[in-house]
């Protein structure tokens, strides 16, 4: 298996390309803000032939480099049809002061293809199988993609903004909702093996178990599912 991961532009937003092997073909996850040259990097290191984009909401700081990346490629993209309206008009998901500064150096719009994704789907791509997991709360069209166990690695979970190493994602921008993240935190994260290593937008990698043990909100989650008195920590991501 193979993974090679970064983090790119103003919102150091981790872009995923995940193959069975080198050499192969690979599924790209999130390309955002300034990512089509990272993407272009991994792709000749690891001589892999991109064959689809996959998406975990559609905020700018996630698909801003959909489109050259698509194009580059000839590939689709997913995402679910309630944040497809962002990548045509990101200032509707961020709010138009937090997204001025960098939306006039950006190129925004749908990839020729696109394709929609669909709670319990299961995406046979590139040799991989990603199930898909709608996880509202940092936006409505939010979800996450899990890997099953292999030979040699462990689960995965690729959580988009909805879990970090220590934190969540913020739900105070349009879209968002605390009630919707506490209950995708406590139906797509609290039933996960605690071996399941988390690959989140952003931020270092984590652990199901390492979350659970530590972080505020899947701890109170854990204790309280319907989410009374939730935890407040620092939140990450746009």
């Amino acid at each position: 298996m193979l993974i090679a991961g970064f983090p790119a532009g103003a919102w150091g937003t981790n872009c995923y390309l995940v193959a069975p092997a080198a050499g192969e073909e690979c599924v790209i996850i999130d390309p955002g803000h300034q990512a089509a040259d990272g993407v272009a990097e991994a792709v000749r290191k690891h001589r892999l032939k991109p064959i689809a984009v996959v998406l975990t909401h559609g905020h700018i700081d996630h698909v801003a480099s959909v489109v050259p990346v698509c194009g580059a490629h000839d590939v689709p993209a997913w995402i679910h049809p309630d944040d497809r309206y962002m990548m045509s008009d990101p200032e509707k998901g961020i709010g138009r002061s937090i997204g001025m500064p960098l939306l006039g150096e950006l190129t925004v719009g749908e990839p020729d293809d696109v394709k929609e994704l669909a709670d319990g789907a299961k995406l046979e791509l590139a040799g991989l199988e990603l199930s898909v997991a709608h996880a509202p709360g940092h936006t409505k069209g939010s979800v996450a993609f899990g890997m099953p166990e292999a030979a040699d690695i462990p689960p995965i979970l690729f959580s988009g903004d909805l879990l970090f190493a220590g934190s969540i994602g913020r739900t105070d921008l349009p879209g968002g909702d605390m009630a919707e993240m506490l209950d995708s935190l406590a139906r797509v994260c609290l039933p996960l093996d605690d071996s399941t290593v988390v690959l989140s937008g952003h931020g270092p990698q984590t652990t199901i178990g390492q979350e659970r043990s530590t972080n505020p909100y899947l701890r109170q989650v854990a204790a309280d599912p319907q989410g009374h008195g939730a935890a407040e920590a620092p939140r990450r991501g746009m």
